[in-house]
């Protein structure tokens, strides 16, 4: 093998470095003497190599990859004989240093370690390649392929909002109910637009579309759907009573029970004493002897049974406890006067009862009557008074000049036919008590009507609490009678206690079973008054339409003017949904009366008083019947209670319950005050409670009692009956006769 001659230090500098591919590193063949060089040898500064020993590659490389940049390697120690790879073209060489035998220069690298040559069959391995060329090959080599991530799809859009249908007028509230949306959302957008609103104000419709537009809803106008509930309308046409085959055939026709009502000097009386002159002046011999409360007379050949009755309360009494006593209702409007309240009132409770009517128009005869006037306003409270489907018969009649008295009989006696009227005279008799009384001779007595079968002397009767065993009865003229049948009016005698009016009664089997059934009723219903439940309210009206005892809340709605009955009335009908609605039986002008309670006794119904007071007899009637009275002079506290009620979500109230009534009967005047005299006239006076003072019905002090005596000395409590002395703080004008109200705060639930 011959030595690679070494290149001198000024021919470096005189030749330019060129680029040329590199040579392959040549191979050795194995000596059994010497070591192979490491492959991975460092590189060197010079590439001379020591002197008496051949220079060899330090680094060898992988044939094809040129080198580009990187630094000459020296020349790696090798033994005698080894071939001494040249160095690459352009690659400066130096000189080497002088150095001791043995000893390895400063900056000469480590010589590779001998490689040993394989044993004989053994597979060789190629050499491992340096740093240098796993980078280089590193940046070479391509990237493997990355995939894609995937891209997440879009969301889907939001779903369409469906479309909201709205009434053509509503509140803020309401919208934002309508919209499922909160009501400060809306009052925002009516605020972009230039409309300054509260959560109460009402807006149209246009404005209500706009702000639903505005949030992305679709805006339907709401059309009103009128769905004919079982409407309650007043009529003269009777609703024809149906039987079945069975019941027909034991059924005769009965006479027709008529009940007169209307407003005070109407001339109620005077048109019942007409026509009871009118069936003894027909041909009856004698006259009336006794009178009952109840009579019949013969028109036509054909019986007329009258409750003389003192008008519409003795009627919603007898309603109040389950008794439908009368079969038409006829309603007396002076012809002068026209419609009164109590007028209004008598056709609520005829409406109620849902009975056919007929107006009786009475004095005619008066130069002031104004017969058109009156079927007008007939016409404006929902009387179908010039014809129609519901026609109500209109009769001018004058009971002083006993004209028109036929023409009304007459029509008794169609309206009758058309209802076809009928009843069972074969049963035990049952029916109710018109009246009664305690007769200083005969003891208690009372007034019967039969409903069906037939009553008979020596039979035991049945009256709530009371019982007895019928020794004697009289009809209308007060002539003995054997027996009653359907819808005769008949005087008893021979009962344990005084039975209350509108009671029903029943015949029993004997005197010991009525006796029994009697003290059994006696002992419940004093249990019943223990308990002292209240008929309805609003506090437990959810409970009680959970129960499945009611699905209207009926009102009877009182109030000051007709500005104000107006916007509640139109409010509160708009409350409730399908399952519970609200229902006005009657609304007025003025105080709430004793009638007003006993409609709402007879219609499980709950008393409104809207800036009006309440009379005295209402008060105590409302407490004994368990009857609710709401009092507010706020529409909106009103109507936000009743909706409240209706969805179970009403608190629990307190109120101020009437406790006693005082008035005064001297006033005595002091420096800077002044004491009023008293005489306590219902109840009591507490010294604890607040009063009201009273003049007529306006209401000039409330507030609590400064000082109650008796004489000299300081009282807690002055009885009903006794007389007192009252200071109050801030009220001094007192006059003689001023009423002095004392209430004391209770819960109510």
């Amino acid at each position: 093998m011959a030595e690679t001659k070494p290149i001198e230090r000024n021919e470096l500098k005189k030749t330019k470095p060129a680029e040329s591919p590199k040579a392959p590193v040549p191979t050795r063949k194995p000596s059994s003497t010497a070591k192979p060089v490491h492959p991975t040898a460092r590189p060197t500064s010079t590439a001379h190599p020591l002197p008496g020993k051949p220079a060899v590659s330090a680094q060898p490389t992988r044939p094809g990859v040129p080198r580009t940049g990187a630094p000459v390697a020296r020349p790696a120690i090798s033994k005698p004989g080894m071939p001494v790879r040249a160095p690459q073209s352009g690659t400066p060489t130096h000189a080497p240093r002088p150095t001791a035998p043995g000893v390895r220069p400063a900056n000469a690298p480590r010589t590779a370690a001998p490689v040993r040559p394989p044993h004989s069959g053994a597979p060789t391995h190629a050499p491992r390649s340096t740093g240098a060329q796993v980078a280089s090959a590193t940046t070479v080599r391509p990237a493997p392929a990355v995939a894609p991530r995937p891209i997440a799809p879009p969301p889907p859009p939001p779903p369409p909002k469906p479309p909201v249908e709205l009434p053509e007028n509503l509140t803020v509230r309401d919208l934002a109910v309508y919209l499922k949306v909160g009501p400060i959302d809306i009052i925002k957008k009516l605020m972009a637009n230039g409309i300054m609103a509260n959560i109460n104000q009402p807006i149209d419709f246009d404005t209500a579309s706009l702000v639903a537009g505005e949030l992305g809803f679709e805006v339907i106008e709401l059309k009103l759907i009128v769905v004919e509930q079982e409407v309650k309308v007043l009529t003269s046409i009777p609703r024809r009573k149906e039987y079945t085959e069975a019941e027909a055939a034991n059924m005769v026709l009965r006479p027709p029970v008529v009940t007169v009502m209307g407003h005070v000097d109407h001339g109620k009386t005077s048109i019942l004493d007409a026509i009871r002159h009118a069936d003894v002046a027909a041909g009856e011999a004698g006259g009336i002897t006794q009178h009952i409360g109840a009579y019949q007379i013969v028109h036509s050949n054909k019986k007329i049974t009258f409750l003389d009755t003192p008008g519409h309360e003795a009627f919603t009494e007898m309603r109040a406890r389950g008794a439908q006593a009368t079969d038409i209702a006829i309603i007396v409007v002076a012809a002068d006067d026209g419609v009164m309240p109590q007028t209004r009132e008598a056709i609520d409770h005829a409406r109620a009862a849902q009975v056919p009517i007929i107006i009786a128009l009475n004095k005619i005869d008066k130069a002031s009557s104004n017969p058109e006037r009156v079927k007008q306003q007939l016409s404006d409270i929902g009387l179908a008074v010039y014809g129609g489907k519901d026609e109500v018969t209109v009769v001018p009649i004058s009971a002083k000049q006993k004209t028109g008295i036929e023409d009304l009989l007459e029509n008794i006696v169609l309206i009758a036919e058309l209802a076809d009227l009928r009843a069972n005279p074969n049963k035990s008799a049952a029916g109710i008590v018109i009246e009664s009384k305690l007769d200083k001779q005969q003891g208690p007595m009372a007034t019967l009507l039969v409903n069906e079968g037939t009553l008979n002397v020596g039979d035991a009767v049945l009256i709530g609490t009371v019982w007895g065993k019928i020794r004697a009865m009289f009809n209308g003229r007060g002539e003995a009678v054997k027996d009653a049948m359907p819808a005769d009016p008949v005087v008893v005698t021979g009962l344990s206690d005084v039975p209350p009016a509108g009671e029903k009664f029943i015949v029993m089997d004997n005197e010991k079973h009525a006796r029994a059934k009697a003290e059994a009723a006696a002992l419940a219903k004093r249990q019943a008054e223990q308990k002292s439940t209240k008929a309805v309210s609003l506090n437990d009206l959810f409970a009680q339409f959970q129960a499945g005892n009611i699905k209207e809340l009926n009102l009877i709605v009182k109030g000051d003017v007709q500005g104000s009955m107006e916007p509640i009335v139109s409010s509160l009908t708009k409350l409730g949904d399908e399952k519970i609605k609200v229902k006005i039986i009657h609304e007025g002008i003025g105080t709430v009366t004793r009638s007003d309670v006993m409609l709402a006794v007879a219609s499980q119904g709950i008393v409104i008083a809207f800036n009006v007071g309440i009379e005295s007899t209402a008060q105590s009637l409302a407490e004994s019947e368990g009857i609710d009275i709401r009092e507010y002079n706020i529409i909106y506290k009103l109507i936000e209670d009743i909706d409240k009620a209706l969805k179970g979500m009403l608190d629990p109230v307190f109120e101020d319950r009437l406790v006693g009534r005082a008035q005064v009967l001297q006033v005595f005047r002091l420096k800077k005050s002044a004491v009023a005299g008293l005489r306590v006239t219902q109840g009591k006076a507490p010294r604890n409670a607040t009063l009201r003072v009273m003049r007529g019905q306006t209401e000039l002090y409330k507030g609590p009692i400064a000082s109650l005596k008796r004489f000299t000395d300081d009282v807690k409590e002055v009885a009903e009956g006794y007389e007192c002395g009252l200071a109050l703080d801030k009220f001094n004008d007192y006059q003689e006769n001023d009423q002095i109200e004392f209430y004391q705060r209770v819960k109510v639930s």
